[in-house]
């Protein structure tokens, strides 16, 4: 009897509880945050639907774009390639024009790709019905992008330098490798890549060792002592510039070669009409392959020389004129020539002397007081 009433109360015990757990209800911010969770997923997944058919031709359309780019720009190089044997092409200009090329079909892809968006369709039209107050605020946006676009097609177009050129600008020597429409791509004499933005490369002030004429006059200064024979000096630094092999021998030269165009043809041997690819020399420097000697300055400790020697190109005067420093460094040690350098001694101030003062005593001192305001030192003191 005892159990059948134990059960009856544990019964009982669940019941109650049971009713307990079914009156309370579950935090209402819970079910609102699952709710919209719900009708999240659920407008994504009818969206998907509805325009699924869009976005597979959203996607087509990007990797169409993407090929198309991709295969005119593997043409435009192949036919570079090709047409390099045959036509002397301006690689600046044509790369300039492949790059200008991709872009547009980049910019066609895009615009298909708006087109193919209602929402977006709508937003064009309305930006374009705006055009005046969207223009300013996309040149705002994008000043330092349109830029370098803009000084990108002017470089292409006025040639300050071309690719292959070797230039000096920002304090950098190198090589012209690559011209697009946002930044030019320079290789520097130890192996470095300066990426320059087209906009600051067109504001600078560049020195071209290559346009029009690509020979250069490189100078090596040398210092000698004040005993040393200058006349020996000079003949020792004609001797050793004239030994190297890269140095340019004595002739005159009245036309350089300049590269053409980009649809104009070299020099023909059939008969045909050409274009002319030569560039008359300025008249100052159409003697070529002098070495000169020039005392340049009696310094303090020195007598100082400056050797100029033609070279035929920039990349081969400095390596070529260290080695010439060398020899001549050589050539003075066996001829007895000195290359000197300042000495300079040093005194500190605690080893200086302490001079002697022997100070007048005051009876020795005797001064007399002239009538006025004149003042006189003589032998004897005298009252006023």
């Amino acid at each position: 009897m005892e159990t059948l009433e134990t059960l009856d109360t544990l019964n009982e015990t669940l019941e109650t509880l049971n009713t307990t757990l079914d009156s309370v209800e579950a935090p209402t911010s819970f079910v609102e945050n699952m709710s919209y969770l719900d009708r999240i997923m659920e407008h994504a997944f009818v969206w998907f639907s509805d325009n699924l058919g869009t976005l597979l031709f959203i996607i087509l359309i990007g990797m169409g774009t993407i090929l198309v780019a991709r295969t005119v720009n593997n043409i435009m190089t192949n036919y570079h390639k090709r047409a390099s044997t045959r036509l002397h092409i301006d690689v600046t200009t044509f790369r300039m024009f492949r790059h200008i090329m991709v872009a547009a079909v980049y910019f066609i892809g895009l615009v298909v790709t708006i087109f193919s968006i209602p929402s977006l369709r709508d937003l064009s039209v309305a930006m374009l019905s705006g055009a005046g107050l969207a223009g300013i605020v996309i040149g705002f946006a994008a000043q330092n992008t349109l830029s370098n676009i803009i000084a990108g097609i002017a470089l292409a177009i006025f040639q300050p330098f071309r690719v292959g050129d070797r230039l000096t600008i920002m304090n950098e020597y190198g090589k012209v490798t690559d011209l697009n429409l946002r930044h030019t791509v320079i290789i520097t004499a130890d192996n470095r890549r300066l990426i320059i933005p087209n906009s600051v490369i067109s504001s600078e002030a560049i020195v071209n060792w290559t346009i029009e004429d690509s020979a250069v006059i490189w100078a090596i200064d040398v210092g000698i002592g004040y005993d040393s024979d200058i006349s020996l000096a000079k003949k020792i630094m004609i001797e050793e510039a004239r030994k190297h092999p890269k140095v340019m021998s004595p002739h005159t030269l009245e036309y350089s070669v300049v590269k053409p165009g980009i649809l104009k043809s070299d020099i023909l041997a059939n008969g045909f009409i050409n274009p002319s690819v030569l560039h008359a020399v300025d008249p100052d420097f159409r003697e070529r392959g002098q070495i000169k000697v020039y005392v340049t300055e009696l310094g303090e400790f020195a007598i100082n020389l400056r050797v100029h020697m033609w070279f035929k190109d920039r990349s081969d005067a400095y390596g070529a004129g260290c080695e010439i420093r060398e020899a001549i460094k050589m050539r003075f040690d066996q001829e007895g020539i000195e290359i000197p350098y300042p000495y300079r001694t040093i005194v500190y101030k605690k080893d200086l002397e302490k001079p002697s003062r022997n100070p007048a005593q005051p009876e020795e001192i005797k001064v007399e007081y002239a009538p006025g305001t004149k003042l006189t030192s003589t032998g004897n003191e005298k009252g006023i």
